[in-house]
């Protein structure tokens, strides 16, 4: 089963794969992860990616496909993947389809979280990070024990830089732009799959089962 997750910032992309990586035990590859690891590891194409994360200038999609494309390859894609947070444009869309044809794999279904501005503002605005564990909280659906600390570590809580209004307004714009199209290329390819991501995580979850099965 090989998944792409789709979705505004905040629809809860990253909470689902995590969940569908637990059930059915296949890899969530987030390109985030993928490009720090490369970077760690100092190999030819975390060298090349690191040239540009030092500049703060984004890393070409050539690269970030490179990455993908070796990480696939390993043993425990071979069932399959969760891909999260990537494809982000069409140019990249079309790439990874390239390079899957090249490896005689295809992508199985492709989820698209759909929630709206209204709820993505509500959920991000009132998140809260663990500074030392990572893990997160949120001011009205599941907050700390203790304001401002960490349940699991005792850490301190803060608010990711990104996670005000005006900048969440300005991802979703940036989103409508260069992501959203990405539904019209793979409704074309006959794999999209539309799901309501509001309510409980459970409930999402639900939903996502059944587009999947």
């Amino acid at each position: 089963m090989r998944l792409i997750l789709l979705g505004p910032p905040g629809a809860g992309k990253g909470t689902q794969a995590k969940m569908l990586k637990e059930k059915f035990n296949i890899p969530q590859i987030s390109t985030g992860d993928i490009l720090r690891q490369s970077v760690k590891d100092n190999n030819d194409l975390g060298i090349k990616a690191s040239s540009f994360m030092n500049l703060g200038q984004l890393v070409p999609d050539d690269v970030v496909i490179g990455l993908i494309k070796k990480r696939i390859k390993q043993v425990d894609c071979k069932t399959g993947f969760i891909l999260d947070g990537f494809p982000r444009t069409i140019v990249q869309a079309e790439k990874l389809s390239e390079t899957m044809t090249e490896m005689g794999l295809k992508i199985d279904k492709v989820l698209d979280l759909e929630v709206n501005a209204k709820e993505v503002i509500s959920r991000l605005a009132g998140r809260s990070t663990c500074s030392d564990c990572g893990g997160m909280y949120h001011e009205v659906t599941c907050p700390p024990k203790v304001s401002g600390f960490c349940d699991s570590c005792g850490g301190v809580l803060a608010q990711r830089q990104d996670d005000n209004v005006e900048t969440i307004l300005k991802r979703l714009e940036v989103y409508q732009e260069s992501t959203a199209p990405l539904k019209q290329f793979y409704e074309k390819q006959g794999n999209l799959k539309a799901v309501t991501a509001r309510g409980s995580v459970e409930e999402i979850f639900s939903r996502v089962l059944e587009m999947v099965k």
